[in-house]
């Protein structure tokens, strides 16, 4: 997309605040959840249908220091080759923003959940309700010329919103030599700065949509169409020249 916009995430700048959690859940009146200590400080454990965006806490090796911290993001990655949208078999249950960005429509998404079989990065969450959650980018602060919210509360300047291109350009002027999703899966709406290899991160090399999904959206879905099509245009067809259905006398006998 031209005028495509991204959020640039630079875990080296993070420090762990979690300012962007708190501030997602506000925006979006999500309530809080109780977790427990299970060995590691990010908290909540994961991602779930009241939390689309989190600190992942990385404890990674250090040659000068015992310990080095990295404090990495963890949300939708709004990718231009979405593979939650090829495989979404309700038309408008999922949908791309003007600025790029990967959204649902809860009152039409049935929970079915293909998305997350479909999802290279285990993102889609469901709610009770049974249906999809997660980070839209905020998409109804973005369409009225706001940034995310996670975005303008983060106060070091480790999440920053803006044209993709311009985020990319910014970070390599600034001495970092992989920015992860300028070119995965077509481009991803939440890239990464890193200084080191992705996996050291904790995300995946080269990302890629599950083969079953390529296969449905090329052969599957565009069958599943036409059969759908067909049984549509045969019932007009129908009425059309037949007319209505009418019980014959004696039919209750």
């Amino acid at each position: 997309m031209a005028n495509r916009k991204a959020i640039l995430i630079s875990p080296e700048l993070c420090t762990g605040c979690r300012a962007c959690q708190v501030a997602c859940k506000a925006w979006n009146q999500l309530p809080a959840e109780k977790t427990k200590f299970s060995g590691n400080f990010a908290s909540p454990a994961d991602l779930s249908s009241n939390t689309l965006n989190k600190v992942r806490f990385v404890e990674a090796p250090s040659e000068d220091k015992p310990l080095r911290w990295l404090f990495v993001s963890q949300r939708c990655m709004h990718c231009e080759d979405a593979g939650c949208m090829k495989i979404c078999p309700v038309p408008g249950a999922i949908y791309r923003t003007k600025d790029g960005a990967v959204a649902t429509d809860p009152d039409k998404c049935i929970g079915c959940k293909l998305c997350s079989a479909a999802c290279p990065f285990d993102v889609p969450r469901y709610g009770k309700d049974g249906k999809l959650s997660k980070c839209t980018m905020c998409a109804d602060r973005t369409e009225n010329s706001m940034p995310p919210a996670c975005t303008k509360t983060c106060p070091t300047g480790a999440l920053t919103f803006g044209d993709s291109k311009e985020l990319i350009a910014k970070a390599k002027r600034a001495g970092y030599t992989k920015v992860y999703g300028e070119n995965d899966l077509g481009g991803l709406g939440a890239m990464y700065a890193f200084k080191d290899a992705p996996l050291l991160y904790g995300m995946k090399e080269n990302p890629k949509v599950p083969e079953m999904v390529v296969f449905w959206h090329k052969y599957l879905k565009p069958l599943s169409l036409i059969s759908i099509g067909g049984v549509a245009a045969a019932t007009l067809l129908h009425y059309a020249f037949v007319g209505p259905h009418k019980d014959k006398e004696g039919d209750d006998e």
